[in-house]
């Protein structure tokens, strides 16, 4: 051969190993080898090179998968030729090679299955953080409305003098019914004392609202629940100019104006 180093330098022998070259080439490739023993060596060192790279990056498959894989090799193992008795067999590189992608993909496989794992695990401690931070916010948000009422009512009782109290009493459709209401014309405060408070229970589609009856009109001062544990004075709106409260039971939330056949109880100033 006229210029045997580019031979050994063009590919051709990688890709002999590696199984990418045509029925005719391979042939010319196996000539070559048992001719020139250069040829013959180079292949040897590529064979033992892809070999090693191969079984250093290999993991250990199971051991019924790596049977099953090895058997199905060794069946087809006649129809692999060597092209001289002192080098690997070609086959044993791909066997190895094809025996490490199936245990690679196998661990992928167990990888990605333990991550779902662990990534439901997460969510579901999310999802138990959440709802404990949920209902702490629940404890503070009602330990805080417990301390607002407590206050205004500590600011009522150091200034009664300023308050006109307003019993409301029983209708016909609650005639047990019967609460009291503070106001102050002046500050245009109104609260209501929700110790002596004494409403049917509402459910949790419905609550109480408070009306003042300004020069014969309705004004909305927001709604409230009626719970027998209740202390304190709760806060509602403003208004001025009232000659009279009322109380109705509403959809959750209030309403824009009183459902008339739903009055539950009512005083004048």
């Amino acid at each position: 051969m006229e210029n045997l180093k580019s031979y050994l330098e063009s590919g051709i022998l990688e890709q002999y190993v590696l199984g990418d070259l045509s029925i005719e080439e391979r042939l010319e490739v196996e000539k070559n080898a048992l001719k020139y023993p250069e040829i013959k060596a180079e292949l040897i060192e590529i064979e033992s090179a892809l070999l090693s790279y191969a079984m250093s990056n290999a993991i250990e498959p199971a051991e019924a998968l790596r049977n099953k894989v090895l058997n199905s090799l060794e069946k087809d193992e006649a129809d692999v030729r060597p092209i001289y008795a002192a080098s690997p067999k070609p086959g044993q590189f791909y066997k190895y090679a094809f025996a490490a992608s199936l245990a690679l993909l196998f661990i992928s496989v167990v990888l990605l299955i333990n991550l779902n794992n662990k990534l439901n695990d997460s969510y579901t401690e999310i999802a138990v953080l959440q709802t404990g931070n949920q209902r702490f916010s629940n404890q503070v948000n009602y330990i805080d409305e417990e301390l607002r009422d407590t206050r205004n009512a500590l600011h009522f009782y150091q200034n009664q003098a300023a308050y006109k109290l307003v019993t409301l009493k029983g209708s016909a459709k609650a005639p047990e019914a019967s609460m009291l209401v503070a106001f102050n014309p002046k500050e245009e405060e109104v609260m209501i004392d929700l110790s002596s408070l004494k409403m049917p229970s509402n459910d949790k589609e419905h609550q109480y609202q408070l009306w003042a009856m300004v020069d014969g009109k309705p004004v909305d001062l927001g709604v409230f629940d009626s719970e027998g544990d209740s202390t304190g004075m709760k806060k509602m709106k403003s208004v001025k100019n009232a000659q009279a409260f009322a109380v109705t039971l509403e959809l959750r939330g209030g309403s824009a104006n009183p459902t008339m056949d739903q009055m539950m109880a009512i005083g004048s100033i």
